[in-house]
């Protein structure tokens, strides 16, 4: 089986403090398996694991095996907060990987802060937060949203619908959106949620019929994604007529979709499967010889899959996977992945990576219609507002929503932009 993993020969694999145990490494995967999440969360723990694999295959670490100790978030964030108490406390693993959502990361910090432990989360987010105990290798702001939207205010329309699921990454991520837009000198003409994993999209699409919308900023998580694009061919609006940019939706997601639904549609990520080098190609090739020919691979995906790599290395440079010894090592770590080279910044422990746009093609990949010219550094604070300006944002929308990251009993917020 060919790899690509010659950053770890086995040679490197017990350290010059050398461990004398040879009980296993034990890491936490930490996603959901059942509920609304599950299409986007289920292959990010199968690309984690199979990182382990690999490692294991190739001797493990420091001489020992990585145990994955697998649990599931069922779609709940407080259930992640929970899981991860239990996976740090009962189970004693060193690391956990794991969240989708912000609101099950948000969840997950303060308990791995409290332990000072470490989280790597694979997924790109909304910024405005930073923590010396998480590793966020999914992309800031400035690395996917605001990048999109400034080729889509140059080369579709200026008159742009928000529409979002209601919890408090689509809530954030909009507030940064509309900053930016009104900077650039277009509108905001809506801004619609649908609670997380609900299907009650039509008066969404009914106010984007009226808003004279021309383009559809999209941050619905999770399968709702499949209600709102039907309702959106449903009602005669098409990819042609009104593009729609999605932030959250991936070649995993539209694996379970219509494709009729979304071709023509875009979407902002770091990594599409379609990307033809190398290393891209073998990590396809070795996920789909495990899962089958007929799976996708995501942005998500590959960032886990790196994730792995990019722990094991500051392992390697710890010579112990005592979480507090790995997290001094872990800045400055790179791994050359499907995605390309992935830097952790050592700075703030975010990714440095390129920002791309890709357009839904009837197979269900995607054609690369837009790159930057080289990696972007991270910036999680969008600019437009201070610190403590996002600090309040994102508490006075916890507090409204009863001390929650998640909008589930449908409390009305007037987002400030």
């Amino acid at each position: 089986m060919t790899r690509f993993i010659a950053l770890l020969p086995l040679a490197l694999l017990v350290s010059a403090c050398e461990q004398t145990s040879t009980a296993p490494i034990r890491v936490g995967v930490l996603h959901s398996q059942t509920g609304t999440m599950a299409i986007s969360e289920v292959p990010v723990a199968e690309a984690t694991l199979m990182a382990i694999a690999e490692i294991n295959a190739d001797g493990g670490l420091l001489g020992r095996p990585i145990e994955p100790v697998v649990v599931d978030g069922a779609s709940d964030e407080e259930r992640f907060g929970l899981v991860a108490e239990q996976l740090i406390v009962d189970d004693g693993v060193d690391v956990i990987f794991g969240g989708w959502t912000s609101a099950s990361r948000k969840e997950i910090k303060p308990v791995v802060e409290a332990h000072d432990h470490l989280l790597l989360y694979p997924v790109q987010y909304e910024g405005m937060e930073s923590s010396d105990n998480i590793v966020y290798l999914g992309a800031t702001p400035n690395q996917q949203l605001l990048p999109a939207l400034k080729w889509f205010f140059d080369n579709r329309g200026t008159r742009f619908f928000l529409v979002g699921s209601d919890y408090i990454y689509p809530h954030s991520t909009n507030a940064t959106a509309s900053d930016y837009i009104t900077y650039l000198g277009g509108t905001i003409v809506g801004e619609s949620y649908v609670a997380l994993g609900g299907t009650a999209v039509e008066p969404i699409v009914a106010a984007i019929q009226d808003s004279g919308a021309q383009v559809i900023v999209n941050t619905i998580n999770g399968d709702t994604n499949l209600a709102f694009f039907g309702a959106l061919r449903a009602a005669g609006i098409t990819s042609a007529d009104i593009p729609t940019l999605s932030l959250s939706l991936s070649e995993a997601e539209l694996a379970s979709m219509d494709v009729e639904h979304v071709y023509g549609d875009y979407a902002a990520w770091n990594y599409f499967q379609s990307e033809a080098h190398h290393t891209n190609l073998s990590f396809v090739e070795r996920f789909q010889g495990t899962h089958g020919a007929e799976r996708t691979l995501s942005d998500p995906m590959a960032a886990a899959y790196s994730g792995v790599y990019l722990w094991a290395q500051a392992v390697i440079d710890a010579g112990t996977s005592t979480p507090g010894n790995v997290l001094a090592h872990i800045g400055n770590q790179h791994f050359e992945g499907p995605q390309g080279d992935l830097y952790v910044d050592a700075g703030n422990l975010h990714t440095w990576k390129s920002a791309k746009i890709g357009r839904i093609r009837r197979d269900g990949q995607f054609d690369l219609v837009w790159q930057s010219e080289a990696i972007i550094h991270p910036v999680p604070y969008p600019p437009s507002r201070s610190h403590n300006q996002w600090h309040e944002f994102l508490q006075r929308h916890f507090r409204g929503w009863g001390e929650r990251w998640n909008n589930i009993d449908g409390a009305v917020m007037e987002d400030v932009h």
